[in-house]
């Protein structure tokens, strides 16, 4: 077993294209299998300017970021000692907009709220013609730093198109996300389309899938939970048929690593009229294949409450280690680090398809990338033998390997895609590394949220710094996983 950068970006952003447009994409190298006749020249001369534009996005943003610092220091040294008050102005606004490019959702809006404040709270206090002017300038710098490195950082992807399939076939459960499917009429876009729709009933899903291929089916889609991906994904990989994840389930997680956007799964299922392709990794235990992750212990047991399809990945993690030992009764599993050494005893175990970034970084609880051919291995320890990060404590440490096992006197409960399931001792994991043909509608990323997206302020800031010289920021190695 070995260690590796766990925030590292995708190998395969060789070309980092940017573009103005709303569809910002980089040309990916195609996958195995068949093509259609690619406009090699002009994918080519467009994969030129997209890298120039992401080029020049960072590079303004650079620009920007240097000459408000430089205004910022001016102000300090010609008006003293009110051009320090603007300098910290500068300071705290350049700061919460970096962490507004780095940061998601509420804390994103909490960053820029800060900016905004601190640049309201500094026109108040040095209300004269001079300093607003200032002021002025500083507010518009930062948004060329804000903006300049968010364009920079988009992680929309150009994948390599491929022929529409003759027979593809959707499978619906009606049931998924409470009827999702249903209330976006996924069988009638199906139809229109040209993609066969078939809706589950009480039969098993894959016998239904196996009979579907038997059938003449040449492509293969899911709309339902990540468990059912699995299902069809296993047996497309099995049949080498081209699969679409459709995300009408309830949190979506596979869908969301891959790049297709939750938010629109009718436009999901254009993978199959104009989508490209990438080949992506798939993991399984004890012969069972799973797309995101198995976890063991604590963890496991959260699967059978009724909250745990509403919590979050990194949420759980960061708690459940304080639960250790209570109403618990599972047998104690027995695992290796990647040093050999033998360990006992953990709160949880967490195996996934691909390390999952965790903490606060932009992109947490997100797999920066899906086809590294590795098992990511989280493993919460109780309070007492938390490991020791930069920080400090941490509630948990990382490792990622090709195969790991776990040992245990007893049968292990376990969840498997977000299901409950009981294995057999002992556990074992494999990755299965680029054994599916991942298709991804034109209009949607086509790359995990976290696939460029550096981990923290210094290294991000290095990223945007390669950019803008040309380079990608693949070079810049980012926090490496625990090795003990």
């Amino acid at each position: 077993m070995r260690s590796q950068s766990l925030f590292g970006v995708l190998p395969h952003f060789r070309d980092m294209g940017g573009g103005w447009s709303a569809r910002r994409r980089v040309l990916l190298p195609p996958p195995v299998g068949p093509k259609v006749g690619v406009r090699r020249h002009e994918d080519v001369v467009a994969v030129r300017l997209r890298k120039t534009g992401r080029r020049v996005s960072a590079a303004i943003a650079v620009m920007g970021a240097m000459a408000t610092v430089a205004v910022a220091v001016a102000a300090a040294f010609t008006d003293f000692p009110r051009g320090l008050l603007f300098l910290l102005c500068a300071v705290v606004v350049a700061a919460a907009a970096w962490e507004g490019v780095l940061r998601r959702g509420w804390a994103r809006a909490g960053a820029l709220l800060v900016a905004v404040l601190a640049v309201a709270g500094a026109g108040a206090a040095l209300a004269d013609d001079g300093f607003l002017r200032l002021l002025l300038f500083l507010a518009v710098g930062t948004l060329i730093w804000h903006v300049g490195a968010r364009l920079a950082f988009n992680t929309h992807v150009l994948l390599p198109p491929m022929a529409p399939p003759d027979r593809p076939v959707l499978f619906i459960n009606p049931r998924s996300g409470d009827g999702k499917a249903g209330r976006l009429g996924l069988e009638a876009q199906a139809r229109a389309r040209g993609i066969e729709p078939i809706e589950l009933g009480e039969e098993s899903l894959e016998a239904v899938v196996r009979t579907a291929v038997a059938d003449g089916a040449d492509a293969l889609a899911m709309a339902g939970g990540d468990g059912s991906q699995a299902i069809v994904a296993a047996v497309a990989a099995e049949a080498g048929l081209p699969y679409a994840c459709i995300p009408s389930g309830t949190r979506n997680h596979f869908a969301l690593d891959l790049g297709v956007d939750r938010e629109d799964a009718v436009g999901a299922l254009d993978a199959f009229v104009d989508g490209g392709e990438r080949l992506v990794d798939l993991a399984e235990v004890n012969g069972r294949v799973f797309v995101n992750n198995v976890s063991l212990g604590v963890y496991a047991q959260a699967v059978q409450q009724g909250g745990y399809r509403r919590a979050k990945l990194r949420t759980l993690l960061a708690t459940v280690q304080w639960t250790v030992g209570l109403n618990s009764t599972a047998a104690p599993l027995h695992w290796a680090t990647p040093g050999g050494r033998r360990k006992e005893g953990a709160a949880v175990v967490l195996v996934a398809n691909n390390q999952y970034r965790l903490g606060g970084a932009a992109g947490a609880g997100t797999r920066p990338a899906l086809d590294q051919g590795v098992l990511g291995i989280t493993v919460v320890d109780p309070p007492s033998s938390a490991s020791s990060g930069p920080g400090g404590q941490l509630p948990w440490r990382q490792f990622d390997a090709p195969e790991f096992r776990v040992d245990s006197e007893a049968p292990v409960p376990a969840g498997i895609d977000g299901e409950a399931s009981v294995l057999e001792p002992p556990v074992l994991f494999r990755s299965r590394p680029a054994a599916l043909r991942v298709r991804i509608a034109a209009a949607h990323p086509g790359a995990s949220p976290s696939a460029i997206e550096p981990i923290g302020a210094l290294p991000a800031l290095g990223a945007l710094l390669s950019i803008a010289a040309g380079r990608s920021p693949a070079q810049h190695p980012h926090a490496a996983l625990t090795r003990t």
